[in-house]
Protein backbone atom coordinates (compact mmCIF):
# COMPACT_ATOMS: atom_id res chain seq x y z
CA UNK A 1 0.00 0.00 0.00
CA UNK A 2 1.19 3.71 -0.58
CA UNK A 3 2.62 5.58 2.22
CA UNK A 4 3.25 9.17 1.75
CA UNK A 5 6.20 11.31 2.92
CA UNK A 6 5.07 14.45 3.14
CA UNK A 7 7.13 17.22 2.77
CA UNK A 8 6.11 20.61 4.32
CA UNK A 9 7.77 24.15 4.27
CA UNK A 10 6.73 26.42 6.22
CA UNK A 11 7.44 29.40 8.35
CA UNK A 12 4.18 30.44 10.87
CA UNK A 13 1.25 29.05 12.76
CA UNK A 14 2.52 26.47 14.61
CA UNK A 15 -0.67 25.00 16.20
CA UNK A 16 -1.90 24.15 12.80
CA UNK A 17 1.23 22.42 11.80
CA UNK A 18 1.25 20.23 14.84
CA UNK A 19 -2.53 19.83 13.91
CA UNK A 20 -1.29 19.09 10.39
CA UNK A 21 1.35 16.60 10.67
CA UNK A 22 -1.05 14.76 13.76
CA UNK A 23 -3.91 14.49 11.37
CA UNK A 24 -1.89 13.22 8.25
CA UNK A 25 0.44 10.49 10.01
CA UNK A 26 -2.22 9.00 12.29
CA UNK A 27 -3.55 7.65 9.03
CA UNK A 28 -0.14 5.71 8.52
CA UNK A 29 1.67 8.34 6.40
CA UNK A 30 4.72 10.54 7.38
CA UNK A 31 5.87 14.25 7.60
CA UNK A 32 9.19 15.89 7.22
CA UNK A 33 9.05 19.72 8.57
CA UNK A 34 11.75 22.50 7.51
CA UNK A 35 10.48 25.30 9.40
CA UNK A 36 12.33 28.61 7.88
CA UNK A 37 15.23 29.52 10.37
CA UNK A 38 14.02 33.03 10.05
CA UNK A 39 10.66 32.29 12.28
CA UNK A 40 10.52 32.40 15.61
CA UNK A 41 12.85 29.95 17.80
CA UNK A 42 9.99 29.67 20.42
CA UNK A 43 7.67 28.67 17.36
CA UNK A 44 10.22 25.98 16.22
CA UNK A 45 10.57 24.55 19.78
CA UNK A 46 6.91 24.30 20.40
CA UNK A 47 6.44 22.06 17.22
CA UNK A 48 9.34 19.82 18.41
CA UNK A 49 7.71 19.66 21.78
CA UNK A 50 4.43 18.79 20.41
CA UNK A 51 5.91 15.91 17.94
CA UNK A 52 8.59 14.22 19.89
CA UNK A 53 6.44 11.45 20.69
CA UNK A 54 5.41 11.04 17.03
CA UNK A 55 7.92 8.63 15.01
CA UNK A 56 6.23 9.44 11.80
CA UNK A 57 7.54 13.40 11.98
CA UNK A 58 10.60 14.17 11.67
CA UNK A 59 12.63 17.97 11.17
CA UNK A 60 14.60 18.38 8.72
CA UNK A 61 18.31 18.07 10.12
CA UNK A 62 19.20 21.39 8.55
CA UNK A 63 17.34 24.86 8.69
CA UNK A 64 17.79 27.17 6.03
CA UNK A 65 16.45 30.96 6.19
CA UNK A 66 14.22 31.08 2.86
CA UNK A 67 13.58 33.91 1.20
CA UNK A 68 10.89 33.77 -2.04
CA UNK A 69 12.57 33.07 -5.14
CA UNK A 70 15.93 32.03 -3.91
CA UNK A 71 17.80 29.18 -3.77
CA UNK A 72 17.06 28.44 -0.30
CA UNK A 73 13.72 27.01 -0.44
CA UNK A 74 15.07 24.05 -2.88
CA UNK A 75 17.34 23.98 -0.40
CA UNK A 76 15.34 23.67 2.40
CA UNK A 77 13.22 21.14 0.37
CA UNK A 78 16.37 19.05 -0.44
CA UNK A 79 17.37 18.76 2.98
CA UNK A 80 13.71 17.87 4.35
CA UNK A 81 13.57 15.36 1.74
CA UNK A 82 16.83 13.71 2.38
CA UNK A 83 15.77 13.75 6.35
CA UNK A 84 12.52 11.78 5.36
CA UNK A 85 14.16 9.29 2.97
CA UNK A 86 16.82 8.92 5.88
CA UNK A 87 13.63 7.87 8.13
CA UNK A 88 10.94 6.77 6.65
CA UNK A 89 12.32 3.91 4.37
CA UNK A 90 8.79 2.61 3.44
CA UNK A 91 7.27 5.75 2.74
CA UNK A 92 6.49 4.86 -1.31
CA UNK A 93 5.92 8.60 -2.35
CA UNK A 94 6.80 12.30 -1.40
CA UNK A 95 4.23 14.70 -1.50
CA UNK A 96 5.32 18.57 -1.33
CA UNK A 97 2.75 20.61 1.36
CA UNK A 98 3.04 24.36 2.28
CA UNK A 99 1.29 25.15 6.00
CA UNK A 100 -1.97 26.38 3.88
CA UNK A 101 -2.44 23.17 2.21
CA UNK A 102 -5.21 21.09 3.69
CA UNK A 103 -6.45 17.10 2.26
CA UNK A 104 -9.21 17.45 -0.17
CA UNK A 105 -9.76 13.26 0.14
CA UNK A 106 -10.11 10.84 2.28
CA UNK A 107 -6.33 9.08 3.06
CA UNK A 108 -8.18 5.72 2.07
CA UNK A 109 -8.76 7.72 -1.19
CA UNK A 110 -5.70 8.91 -1.49
CA UNK A 111 -3.69 5.39 -1.11
CA UNK A 112 -5.70 3.62 -3.21
CA UNK A 113 -4.93 6.59 -6.29
CA UNK A 114 -1.09 6.38 -5.43
CA UNK A 115 -1.14 2.65 -5.77
CA UNK A 116 -3.36 2.56 -9.46
CA UNK A 117 -1.10 4.95 -10.64
CA UNK A 118 2.33 4.21 -10.81
CA UNK A 119 3.68 7.42 -12.19
CA UNK A 120 5.11 10.81 -11.04
CA UNK A 121 2.73 14.02 -10.41
CA UNK A 122 4.54 17.74 -11.67
CA UNK A 123 4.24 20.32 -14.09
CA UNK A 124 6.77 20.31 -16.14
CA UNK A 125 6.77 22.32 -19.39
CA UNK A 126 9.31 23.54 -21.90
CA UNK A 127 10.90 27.10 -20.20
CA UNK A 128 11.50 28.38 -23.88
CA UNK A 129 8.40 27.31 -25.46
CA UNK A 130 5.67 27.18 -23.32
CA UNK A 131 3.69 29.89 -22.61
CA UNK A 132 3.78 28.84 -18.30
CA UNK A 133 5.33 32.35 -17.37
CA UNK A 134 3.02 35.24 -17.88
CA UNK A 135 4.45 37.77 -17.11
CA UNK A 136 8.04 39.47 -16.02
CA UNK A 137 11.37 38.21 -16.49
CA UNK A 138 11.97 34.72 -18.53
CA UNK A 139 15.31 34.02 -20.15
CA UNK A 140 16.73 36.25 -18.21
CA UNK A 141 16.21 34.08 -15.11
CA UNK A 142 18.60 31.67 -16.32
CA UNK A 143 20.91 33.31 -18.52
CA UNK A 144 22.00 35.99 -16.19
CA UNK A 145 23.25 34.91 -11.99
CA UNK A 146 21.11 36.09 -9.45
CA UNK A 147 22.77 37.06 -6.17
CA UNK A 148 19.88 38.95 -4.21
CA UNK A 149 16.80 38.74 -3.27
CA UNK A 150 14.58 40.89 -5.72
CA UNK A 151 11.95 41.52 -2.95
CA UNK A 152 13.63 42.17 0.39
CA UNK A 153 17.21 43.56 -1.27
CA UNK A 154 15.45 45.22 -4.70
CA UNK A 155 18.35 47.95 -5.01
CA UNK A 156 21.07 45.19 -5.11
CA UNK A 157 19.10 42.74 -7.17
CA UNK A 158 18.60 45.47 -10.33
CA UNK A 159 22.27 46.63 -9.85
CA UNK A 160 23.57 43.83 -10.04
CA UNK A 161 21.19 42.45 -13.21
CA UNK A 162 21.07 45.20 -14.65
CA UNK A 163 25.19 45.29 -14.64
CA UNK A 164 25.65 41.48 -16.07
CA UNK A 165 23.55 43.04 -18.96
CA UNK A 166 24.91 46.09 -19.93
CA UNK A 167 28.43 43.91 -19.71
CA UNK A 168 27.57 41.00 -21.41
CA UNK A 169 27.67 38.27 -18.58
CA UNK A 170 25.73 35.74 -19.67
CA UNK A 171 26.13 32.22 -19.20
CA UNK A 172 25.12 28.92 -20.85
CA UNK A 173 22.59 26.06 -19.35
CA UNK A 174 24.00 22.79 -19.25
CA UNK A 175 24.41 21.37 -22.33
CA UNK A 176 22.08 18.09 -21.27
CA UNK A 177 19.82 19.81 -19.56
CA UNK A 178 16.48 20.94 -21.11
CA UNK A 179 15.09 23.25 -18.46
CA UNK A 180 11.29 22.76 -17.69
CA UNK A 181 8.91 24.89 -15.24
CA UNK A 182 5.89 24.50 -13.37
CA UNK A 183 4.13 24.84 -10.14
CA UNK A 184 6.22 23.87 -6.93
CA UNK A 185 3.34 21.64 -5.57
CA UNK A 186 4.79 17.60 -6.56
CA UNK A 187 4.03 14.47 -5.41
CA UNK A 188 6.99 12.11 -6.82
CA UNK A 189 7.92 8.36 -6.50
CA UNK A 190 10.45 7.07 -4.08
CA UNK A 191 12.67 5.73 -6.89
CA UNK A 192 12.76 9.27 -8.02
CA UNK A 193 13.33 10.77 -5.44
CA UNK A 194 16.57 8.86 -4.75
CA UNK A 195 17.85 9.67 -8.39
CA UNK A 196 17.63 13.37 -8.21
CA UNK A 197 19.69 12.86 -4.54
CA UNK A 198 22.00 11.01 -6.65
CA UNK A 199 22.02 13.35 -9.02
CA UNK A 200 22.52 16.57 -6.87
CA UNK A 201 26.04 14.91 -5.46
CA UNK A 202 27.16 13.69 -8.96
CA UNK A 203 26.38 16.64 -10.95
CA UNK A 204 28.05 20.46 -9.40
CA UNK A 205 28.08 22.30 -12.24
CA UNK A 206 23.91 21.73 -12.38
CA UNK A 207 23.49 22.38 -8.40
CA UNK A 208 25.88 25.09 -9.16
CA UNK A 209 23.97 26.71 -12.41
CA UNK A 210 20.33 26.39 -10.64
CA UNK A 211 21.93 28.01 -7.47
CA UNK A 212 22.01 31.66 -9.09
CA UNK A 213 18.40 31.16 -10.88
CA UNK A 214 16.25 32.90 -9.92
CA UNK A 215 12.70 31.62 -8.71
CA UNK A 216 14.60 27.59 -8.81
CA UNK A 217 11.80 26.14 -6.97
CA UNK A 218 9.80 26.65 -10.62
CA UNK A 219 12.50 25.08 -12.54
CA UNK A 220 14.79 22.65 -10.69
CA UNK A 221 12.70 19.56 -9.56
CA UNK A 222 10.73 20.29 -12.62
CA UNK A 223 13.96 19.77 -14.93
CA UNK A 224 15.11 17.07 -12.76
CA UNK A 225 12.41 14.96 -13.28
CA UNK A 226 12.16 15.17 -16.93
CA UNK A 227 15.85 14.52 -17.09
CA UNK A 228 16.34 11.26 -15.18
CA UNK A 229 12.34 9.37 -15.57
CA UNK A 230 11.06 8.10 -18.99
CA UNK A 231 8.18 10.58 -20.48
CA UNK A 232 5.64 8.09 -20.18
CA UNK A 233 6.15 7.48 -16.26
CA UNK A 234 5.72 11.65 -15.87
CA UNK A 235 1.99 13.19 -15.84
CA UNK A 236 2.44 16.35 -16.08
CA UNK A 237 0.30 18.30 -13.55
CA UNK A 238 -0.13 18.71 -9.86
CA UNK A 239 -2.25 17.05 -7.38
CA UNK A 240 -2.63 20.21 -5.34
CA UNK A 241 -6.01 22.19 -6.41
CA UNK A 242 -5.33 25.71 -6.62
CA UNK A 243 -6.85 28.76 -8.74
CA UNK A 244 -5.50 32.29 -8.97
CA UNK A 245 -7.40 35.41 -9.66
CA UNK A 246 -7.64 37.41 -13.31
CA UNK A 247 -4.84 39.82 -11.26
CA UNK A 248 -2.70 36.85 -10.18
CA UNK A 249 -3.17 36.07 -6.81
CA UNK A 250 -3.33 33.02 -5.32
CA UNK A 251 -7.55 32.09 -4.36
CA UNK A 252 -8.56 31.65 -0.66
CA UNK A 253 -10.87 28.87 0.02
CA UNK A 254 -13.53 29.50 2.49
CA UNK A 255 -16.15 27.46 4.79
CA UNK A 256 -18.70 27.33 2.13
CA UNK A 257 -16.53 26.35 -0.76
CA UNK A 258 -16.33 22.36 0.83
CA UNK A 259 -18.49 20.58 -1.64
CA UNK A 260 -17.01 22.20 -4.78
CA UNK A 261 -13.28 21.73 -2.86
CA UNK A 262 -14.30 17.61 -2.57
CA UNK A 263 -15.11 17.92 -6.73
CA UNK A 264 -12.40 18.68 -7.74
CA UNK A 265 -9.79 15.77 -9.28
CA UNK A 266 -6.92 16.52 -6.99
CA UNK A 267 -6.00 15.32 -3.62
CA UNK A 268 -5.15 18.62 -1.81
CA UNK A 269 -5.56 22.30 -2.12
CA UNK A 270 -4.25 25.53 -1.57
CA UNK A 271 -5.00 28.10 0.11
CA UNK A 272 -7.39 27.42 2.89
CA UNK A 273 -8.02 30.56 4.68
CA UNK A 274 -6.84 30.64 8.67
CA UNK A 275 -10.68 31.75 9.53
CA UNK A 276 -11.96 28.75 7.97
CA UNK A 277 -12.28 27.38 11.09
CA UNK A 278 -15.34 24.45 10.01
CA UNK A 279 -13.85 24.16 6.53
CA UNK A 280 -10.37 22.61 8.16
CA UNK A 281 -12.62 20.77 10.62
CA UNK A 282 -15.11 19.18 8.04
CA UNK A 283 -11.40 18.24 5.48
CA UNK A 284 -10.18 17.23 9.09
CA UNK A 285 -12.73 14.85 9.58
CA UNK A 286 -12.77 13.91 6.25
CA UNK A 287 -9.06 12.52 5.46
CA UNK A 288 -9.90 10.06 8.78
CA UNK A 289 -13.50 8.78 7.50
CA UNK A 290 -13.57 5.49 5.18
CA UNK A 291 -15.89 4.02 2.41
CA UNK A 292 -16.42 7.70 0.79
CA UNK A 293 -17.36 8.30 -2.31
CA UNK A 294 -16.47 11.05 -4.29
CA UNK A 295 -17.98 12.76 -7.06
CA UNK A 296 -15.46 14.11 -9.30
CA UNK A 297 -17.01 16.81 -11.86
CA UNK A 298 -13.98 19.23 -11.71
CA UNK A 299 -15.90 22.34 -12.40
CA UNK A 300 -14.15 24.45 -9.94
CA UNK A 301 -12.07 26.75 -12.26
CA UNK A 302 -14.74 27.60 -14.66
CA UNK A 303 -17.26 27.98 -12.16
CA UNK A 304 -15.20 30.58 -10.19
CA UNK A 305 -14.45 32.49 -13.90
CA UNK A 306 -18.34 32.21 -14.63
CA UNK A 307 -18.83 33.72 -11.41
CA UNK A 308 -16.81 36.58 -10.56
CA UNK A 309 -16.86 37.47 -14.01
CA UNK A 310 -20.42 38.82 -13.26
CA UNK A 311 -19.06 40.88 -10.19
CA UNK A 312 -20.62 38.56 -7.30
CA UNK A 313 -20.15 39.69 -3.83
CA UNK A 314 -19.31 37.44 -1.27
CA UNK A 315 -17.16 34.91 -0.10
CA UNK A 316 -17.59 31.75 -1.71
CA UNK A 317 -15.56 32.21 -4.80
CA UNK A 318 -13.50 34.94 -3.83
CA UNK A 319 -14.24 38.72 -3.88
CA UNK A 320 -12.04 41.26 -6.61
CA UNK A 321 -11.29 44.19 -5.13
CA UNK A 322 -13.79 46.80 -5.78
CA UNK A 323 -16.12 44.54 -4.28
CA UNK A 324 -15.42 44.94 -0.70
CA UNK A 325 -12.64 46.92 0.74
CA UNK A 326 -12.75 44.58 3.89
CA UNK A 327 -10.40 43.91 6.20
CA UNK A 328 -6.42 43.35 5.57
CA UNK A 329 -6.62 40.02 7.64
CA UNK A 330 -6.71 39.51 11.26
CA UNK A 331 -3.62 37.47 11.60
CA UNK A 332 -1.74 40.09 9.68
CA UNK A 333 0.23 42.62 10.80
CA UNK A 334 0.85 45.95 9.45
CA UNK A 335 4.05 48.10 10.40
CA UNK A 336 4.12 51.84 9.56
CA UNK A 337 6.77 54.36 9.31
CA UNK A 338 6.20 58.07 9.31
CA UNK A 339 8.19 60.47 8.55
CA UNK A 340 8.84 63.98 6.84
CA UNK A 341 11.91 63.50 5.47
CA UNK A 342 11.79 60.64 3.29
CA UNK A 343 15.08 60.13 2.90
CA UNK A 344 15.65 59.35 6.56
CA UNK A 345 12.94 57.02 6.51
CA UNK A 346 14.49 54.97 3.29
CA UNK A 347 17.31 54.24 4.75
CA UNK A 348 15.97 53.09 7.94
CA UNK A 349 13.58 50.58 5.54
CA UNK A 350 17.34 49.84 3.91
CA UNK A 351 19.06 48.41 7.10
CA UNK A 352 16.07 46.72 8.10
CA UNK A 353 15.70 44.75 5.01
CA UNK A 354 19.26 43.89 5.67
CA UNK A 355 18.91 42.74 9.16
CA UNK A 356 14.98 41.17 8.82
CA UNK A 357 13.08 39.13 6.51
CA UNK A 358 10.03 41.62 6.89
CA UNK A 359 9.21 42.68 3.08
CA UNK A 360 9.65 46.91 3.49
CA UNK A 361 7.92 49.54 0.75
CA UNK A 362 8.79 52.84 0.54
CA UNK A 363 6.32 55.45 -0.30
CA UNK A 364 3.84 53.82 -2.12
CA UNK A 365 1.38 55.94 -1.54
CA UNK A 366 2.93 58.97 -1.81
CA UNK A 367 5.91 58.56 -4.64
CA UNK A 368 4.30 56.80 -8.30
CA UNK A 369 8.05 55.84 -8.87
CA UNK A 370 8.40 53.62 -5.72
CA UNK A 371 8.89 50.04 -7.13
CA UNK A 372 6.02 47.54 -6.76
CA UNK A 373 5.15 43.92 -8.25
CA UNK A 374 2.74 43.47 -11.46
CA UNK A 375 -0.91 43.53 -9.03
CA UNK A 376 -2.96 43.42 -12.30
CA UNK A 377 -3.27 47.10 -12.35
CA UNK A 378 -4.53 48.20 -9.22
CA UNK A 379 -0.41 49.50 -8.27
CA UNK A 380 -0.20 51.82 -11.35
CA UNK A 381 -1.42 55.39 -10.39
CA UNK A 382 -1.17 56.83 -6.94
CA UNK A 383 -4.83 57.34 -7.52
CA UNK A 384 -5.43 53.78 -8.08
CA UNK A 385 -3.40 52.97 -4.73
CA UNK A 386 -5.55 55.40 -2.56
CA UNK A 387 -8.92 54.33 -3.71
CA UNK A 388 -8.18 50.54 -3.29
CA UNK A 389 -5.74 51.09 -0.29
CA UNK A 390 -6.78 48.22 1.75
CA UNK A 391 -7.25 45.85 -1.57
CA UNK A 392 -3.79 47.28 -2.47
CA UNK A 393 -2.08 46.04 0.78
CA UNK A 394 -4.14 42.54 0.87
CA UNK A 395 -2.48 41.59 -2.71
CA UNK A 396 0.96 42.91 -1.21
CA UNK A 397 0.58 40.70 1.70
CA UNK A 398 -0.45 38.04 -0.60
CA UNK A 399 2.39 38.48 -3.16
CA UNK A 400 4.89 38.63 -0.50
CA UNK A 401 3.52 35.47 1.20
CA UNK A 402 3.75 37.24 4.46
CA UNK A 403 1.84 38.28 7.88
CA UNK A 404 4.46 41.51 8.63
CA UNK A 405 4.89 44.35 6.22
CA UNK A 406 6.29 47.51 6.31
CA UNK A 407 5.51 50.40 4.67
CA UNK A 408 6.11 54.32 4.66
CA UNK A 409 3.87 57.08 4.63
CA UNK A 410 4.18 60.84 4.98
CA UNK A 411 2.51 62.74 8.51
CA UNK A 412 0.34 64.64 6.28
CA UNK A 413 -1.57 61.04 5.21
CA UNK A 414 -3.65 60.89 8.55
CA UNK A 415 -6.98 59.79 6.50
CA UNK A 416 -4.67 56.54 5.36
CA UNK A 417 -3.59 56.06 9.15
CA UNK A 418 -7.07 55.87 10.58
CA UNK A 419 -8.25 53.58 7.81
CA UNK A 420 -4.95 51.14 8.48
CA UNK A 421 -5.46 51.55 12.18
CA UNK A 422 -9.23 50.95 12.11
CA UNK A 423 -8.72 48.05 10.46
CA UNK A 424 -9.11 44.03 12.26
CA UNK A 425 -5.17 43.73 11.45
CA UNK A 426 -3.14 44.83 13.76
CA UNK A 427 -1.38 48.23 13.16
CA UNK A 428 1.76 49.48 14.73
CA UNK A 429 2.96 53.01 14.23
CA UNK A 430 6.91 54.19 14.45
CA UNK A 431 6.89 57.94 13.76
CA UNK A 432 10.53 59.48 13.00
CA UNK A 433 10.36 62.75 14.63
CA UNK A 434 13.17 64.58 12.67
CA UNK A 435 14.76 68.40 13.22
CA UNK A 436 14.25 71.01 10.56
CA UNK A 437 16.89 72.87 10.04
CA UNK A 438 16.65 76.51 8.34
CA UNK A 439 18.00 75.26 4.94
CA UNK A 440 16.26 71.96 4.88
CA UNK A 441 12.91 73.85 5.18
CA UNK A 442 13.60 76.13 2.58
CA UNK A 443 14.39 73.01 0.17
CA UNK A 444 11.19 71.90 1.39
CA UNK A 445 9.32 75.34 0.62
CA UNK A 446 10.70 74.36 -2.93
CA UNK A 447 9.88 70.86 -3.60
CA UNK A 448 6.14 71.51 -2.77
CA UNK A 449 5.86 74.88 -5.36
CA UNK A 450 5.71 77.28 -2.16
CA UNK A 451 8.99 78.71 -3.81
CA UNK A 452 11.05 78.62 -6.91
CA UNK A 453 14.75 79.22 -7.94
CA UNK A 454 13.70 83.39 -8.15
CA UNK A 455 11.84 83.78 -4.86
CA UNK A 456 13.55 86.62 -3.09
CA UNK A 457 15.59 85.56 0.14
CA UNK A 458 13.85 87.72 2.41
CA UNK A 459 9.97 85.65 1.06
CA UNK A 460 11.91 82.82 1.83
CA UNK A 461 12.72 84.13 5.66
CA UNK A 462 8.86 85.10 6.37
CA UNK A 463 8.06 81.26 5.06
CA UNK A 464 9.94 79.71 7.25
CA UNK A 465 7.86 79.78 10.49
CA UNK A 466 4.61 79.23 8.65
CA UNK A 467 6.30 76.02 7.31
CA UNK A 468 7.62 75.40 10.73
CA UNK A 469 4.16 75.26 12.04
CA UNK A 470 2.69 73.71 9.24
CA UNK A 471 5.29 70.59 9.71
CA UNK A 472 4.01 70.62 13.94
CA UNK A 473 0.28 70.72 13.02
CA UNK A 474 0.81 67.49 10.78
CA UNK A 475 2.63 65.44 13.83
CA UNK A 476 -0.08 67.00 16.35
CA UNK A 477 -3.11 65.59 14.33
CA UNK A 478 -1.36 62.47 14.86
CA UNK A 479 -0.41 62.34 18.22
CA UNK A 480 -4.44 63.72 19.07
CA UNK A 481 -5.58 60.88 17.17
CA UNK A 482 -4.78 58.49 19.87
CA UNK A 483 -3.55 55.41 18.04
CA UNK A 484 -3.02 52.73 19.76
CA UNK A 485 0.65 51.15 18.91
CA UNK A 486 2.12 54.53 18.33
CA UNK A 487 6.06 54.16 18.98
CA UNK A 488 8.22 57.47 18.49
CA UNK A 489 12.07 57.60 17.36
CA UNK A 490 13.58 61.06 18.27
CA UNK A 491 16.43 62.00 16.13
CA UNK A 492 17.16 63.91 19.79
CA UNK A 493 17.32 61.05 21.56
CA UNK A 494 19.89 59.20 22.63
CA UNK A 495 20.65 55.25 20.47
CA UNK A 496 19.44 53.14 23.48
CA UNK A 497 16.42 54.79 23.16
CA UNK A 498 16.17 54.08 19.27
CA UNK A 499 17.03 50.70 19.79
CA UNK A 500 14.51 50.38 22.63
CA UNK A 501 11.75 51.88 19.88
CA UNK A 502 12.57 49.71 17.30
CA UNK A 503 13.07 46.46 19.29
CA UNK A 504 8.92 46.93 20.61
CA UNK A 505 8.05 48.07 16.65
CA UNK A 506 9.73 45.21 14.81
CA UNK A 507 9.61 42.83 18.04
CA UNK A 508 13.02 42.05 16.95
CA UNK A 509 16.14 41.31 19.76
CA UNK A 510 17.71 44.34 20.76
CA UNK A 511 21.11 42.95 18.93
CA UNK A 512 19.29 43.06 15.54
CA UNK A 513 17.53 46.83 16.81
CA UNK A 514 21.09 48.46 17.72
CA UNK A 515 22.64 47.02 14.01
CA UNK A 516 20.11 48.71 12.58
CA UNK A 517 20.20 52.13 14.11
CA UNK A 518 24.38 51.60 14.59
CA UNK A 519 24.93 53.82 11.43
CA UNK A 520 26.15 58.25 11.89
CA UNK A 521 24.28 59.20 8.55
CA UNK A 522 21.04 58.22 9.38
CA UNK A 523 19.59 61.33 10.10
CA UNK A 524 22.04 63.38 7.38
CA UNK A 525 20.23 65.69 5.13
Amino acid sequence: MARVAFILLCHKDPEAIIQQAERLTAAGDYMSIHFDARAKPAHFKQIQDALSDNPSVVCAKRRIKCGWGEWSLVEATLNAVETALEAFPRATHFYMLSGDCMAIKSAQYIHSFLDSNDRDYIESFDFFESDWIKTGMKEDRLIYRHYFNERTQPKRYYWAYNLQKKLGLTREIPEDIQVQIGSQWWCLRRRTIEWIVNFTRERKDVMAFFRTTWIPDETFFQTLVRHLIPEEEIETRTLTFLMFSDYGMPVTFYNDHYDMLLSQDFLFARKISPDARELKARLGALYAAEGVEFKISGEGRSLFKFLTGRGRVGRRFGMRFWETESSLGRERELLIVICKKWHVAKRLLEQIRQQTNIPAIEYLFNEEGTPLPDLGGIQKTIGKRHRHRRALMRMLFDYFETDRLIICLDPDALDLLKDFCADRSTTRLLEVEVEFTDSYLKGHATRIGLAGEQTPQETLERLLPTIRHDLAFESDQIRDANFANHLHLRQQDGQEDHIRALTQFLAIPDGKAHDIVNIDYLFSD
